[in-house]
């Protein structure tokens, strides 16, 4: 079965689902079958979504997102460094 991308709004909804089922006495596992994910990922959301809010994790993911680019952009740079020195050096 294809693996769905879930939205950070869709996660956090989610999360909030669970926490009224459990806090209605069921179990972790009743809990994610109610919401359609496995435990594992359950706990996974947990840790990395527990306790923001919708407009908290959004931001997060862009922030996330910027620094992948930001970080290519210093390889980049970095490697283009290199090289000119190695030319500059006479190391062909």
């Amino acid at each position: 079965m294809p693996s769905k991308k879930h939205r950070p709004e869709e996660i956090i909804g989610k999360l909030r689902e669970a926490e009224v089922v459990l806090a209605q006495g069921a179990t972790t596992a009743e809990a994610c079958r109610r919401i359609a994910i496995s435990e594992q990922t359950y706990y996974r959301w947990r840790k990395e979504y527990g306790g923001l809010k919708t407009d908290q994790a959004r931001r997060m993911k862009d922030l996330e997102k910027e620094n992948v680019r930001l970080r290519r952009a210093i390889s980049d740079l970095t490697l283009d460094k290199l090289i000119l020195q190695e030319a500059a050096r006479g190391n062909f």
